[in-house]
């Protein structure tokens, strides 16, 4: 048992000893790998800084930015672990890391295909110029403002000051209503007057209430004033005009300032609004029967 134990010993103490002598020998290109990896580190961060400043003066997404500058530094900092390497005579392990990295992944591409679609479509929604910061957009049902724009998802601030995070995929593979991207937006007014009302006045009225209160609105001719038909209770009829905004919020608070405006001038002029009225005619000789005695 003491032989055994001893041969044990000898052998783990001269497989020691190889390792400090390989540890000795290789001891200048340890060095010089650890130096090379330090500059290459360094070097990654003056890259990434670099790239994100001329960047700067690009139409490139803040986020699309950001990922070009990190791709930079991260490709200075693998060539600087094959360099690493290569110094280290490790060149076989580096065959190996290649052979493994290829299957880990295949493997992590079967796993994460919804975060890399999302990641995808966020590197394409950064390039097109019909989404930016500040465009109020409609996408999924959705409606807001755009906040933000990364690699998972575009925020979108709601009216009502929510934020709702729609996924990249869906906003590429899905239609996009962008109200940003014209200087204009029109706000449409429907209402109704009585039968007994008189329509060429109506329509004076509705133009100059809305020449008044709007001044975007330059002249009668940008206002477009149609009626729609023959109503149940009233006649009704539809109002268009141009505002100088493109946010839904300002179109919504335009539309609620001219109903006040319009509501108002046909309270003056002693205009009704007709509420919805069934009307029921029955014949004279209509005679009621009763079963009492």
């Amino acid at each position: 048992m003491d032989k055994q134990f001893s041969n044990a010993w000898n052998k783990m103490a001269e497989k020691l000893a190889a390792w400090f002598d390989a540890l000795i020998v290789n001891l200048p290109n340890i060095i010089i790998a650890i130096v090379v990896f330090t500059m290459s580190v360094m070097i990654s961060r003056y890259v990434s800084k670099g790239v994100a400043r001329l960047l700067e003066k690009t139409k490139l997404q803040a986020s699309m930015k950001s990922l070009m500058a990190k791709i930079a530094s991260i490709i200075i900092v693998l060539f600087g672990i094959f360099l690493v390497l290569g110094i280290l005579n490790l060149s076989k392990a580096l065959n190996t890391i290649l052979a493994g990295a290829g299957v880990v992944g295949l493997a992590v591409g079967l796993a994460l295909q919804g975060a890399l679609a999302n990641t995808y479509s966020g590197i394409v929604l950064s390039y097109i110029k019909h989404i930016k910061f500040g465009d109020w957009i409609e996408i999924n049902g959705y409606e807001g403002e755009v906040v933000d724009l990364d690699l998972r998802s575009v925020t979108l601030k709601q009216p009502d000051n929510n934020l709702v995070f729609v996924p990249n995929k869906l906003v590429v593979e899905n239609p996009i209503k962008n109200y940003s991207t014209t200087a204009q937006s029109r706000v449409i007014l429907n209402c109704g007057v009585g039968y007994e009302s008189d329509l060429e006045y109506v329509r004076n009225l509705v133009t100059e209430t809305i020449l008044e209160n709007f001044k975007s609105v330059e002249n009668k001719e940008e206002i477009i004033f149609l009626y729609q038909d023959f109503g149940d209770s009233a006649i009704n009829f539809e109002t268009r005009f141009w505002i100088n905004s493109t946010s839904a919020l300002e179109v919504a608070k335009a539309k609620t300032n001219a109903m006040i405006a319009v509501k108002k001038a046909f309270g003056k002029n002693n205009i009704t609004i007709p509420f919805p009225i069934r009307t029921l005619d029955f014949p004279k000789a209509l005679q009621v029967v009763s079963d009492v005695k």
